[in-house]
């Protein structure tokens, strides 16, 4: 029998969004199984307010006030099934703690995800974002990704195809946001290990000897933790602006004036390395109000203490003011303003 959803007013936020902003929702309540999803869908109708899905919080800045109901997703679940060949399915509740995912299937002889190590989040937010780092974009491991279709009514699954992955962009992030729950996410993974060490940084992180899952896991983890500080030691969001992809004619006047500019060939342009180009206008520790650029790492917003969502706004919109004035370049922010 489906549990009952309960519903609660006026509740704390703070603990429940990695950057430690003091948001507060006007209702609250707690999904831990997709059949739950009909319950809400009938108090929202009789309760008509906007509803925001809440994973890990790791790619929000909220409001002090959060109106309409907020529901976390906290469905849990681990299924395995072979596949032909080397390969299995994997198919892992939404409400999963992401990192904690990755380390199990390495654990389990499961490889594909390594390079994604330490990604704060859920499982079911990775898909949203689609997630990537050192070589590696999620909607490459990709099978399917279950939802409930807030439309229709009903649990379905989607083809990687359907999801519209896009760099940093998903269907769930932008095309149709408020139409899908994601409510678990299958992967195809590898019985056999390959390494994906294309990402220079990774490369030379892992220097010598043999390349195995648990080195590239070990070596990203090593890695992020020096650029990247705990959320539980200082609120961020990660990396807060997607590096942006310019044209060849664009790239090539940047470079001619900026000798050492960091840049990639991306499809039809280059991808500029945007922590650079913010380390390059001196912002990097640079503090405003309740808010500052991490001093380890330019791509790092941080709340230095009590910091409130205007702060980190009023930080994001300095930062990309500076470097489209020097650069003439937008930078675009990765997580998520709400409302």
């Amino acid at each position: 029998m489906t549990e009952s959803l309960q519903f609660r007013t006026e509740y704390p936020l703070q603990a429940l969004n990695t950057f430690g902003l003091p948001a507060v929702a006007e209702y609250y309540t707690e999904i831990h199984a997709a059949d739950q999803l009909k319950q809400l869908e009938q108090w929202l109708k009789h309760h008509p307010m906007p509803l925001l899905l809440l994973g890990g919080g790791s790619n929000l800045v909220l409001a002090d006030r959060v109106p309409g109901l907020v529901a976390r997703i906290m469905i849990r679940g681990w299924q395995l099934s072979d596949l032909p060949g080397d390969h299995v399915r994997l198919r892992v509740g939404a409400g999963e703690n992401w990192h904690a995912t990755v380390e199990r299937s390495i654990r389990q002889g499961l490889y594909g995800l390594e390079n994604l190590a330490l990604i704060p989040g859920t499982v079911g937010a990775a898909p949203v974002q689609n997630i990537g780092a050192y070589g590696v974009e999620l909607k490459d491991r990709i099978s399917a990704v279950e939802v409930f279709d807030r439309h229709e009514h009903r649990q379905r699954d989607l083809t990687p195809e359907a999801c519209r992955f896009g760099y940093r962009d998903s269907l769930f992030k932008s095309s149709e946001p408020e139409r899908y729950v994601i409510t678990a996410v299958e992967f195809c993974l590898a019985r056999q290990f390959t390494a994906e060490v294309s990402y220079a940084g990774l490369r030379d992180g892992l220097g010598d000897g043999p390349v195995t899952p648990e080195r590239v896991f070990d070596t990203v983890c090593r890695i992020r933790r020096t650029k990247l500080p705990d959320p539980l030691d200082i609120g961020n969001a990660g990396s807060f602006f997607k590096n942006p992809v310019v044209s060849v004619e664009k790239y090539e006047q940047l470079k001619h004036r900026f000798q050492n500019l960091v840049a990639y060939a991306d499809t039809g342009g280059y991808k500029l390395a945007a922590g650079w180009l913010i380390d390059q206008c001196g912002l990097k520790g640079f503090a405003l109000d309740r808010a500052g650029v991490f001093a380890q790492q330019a791509l790092v917003l941080v709340n230095l203490g009590a910091a409130h969502r205007e702060d980190i706004e009023h930080l994001s919109m300095h930062v990309q003011k500076v470097v489209q004035e020097r650069f003439g370049v937008i930078l675009e922010p990765e997580p998520r303003f709400y409302p």
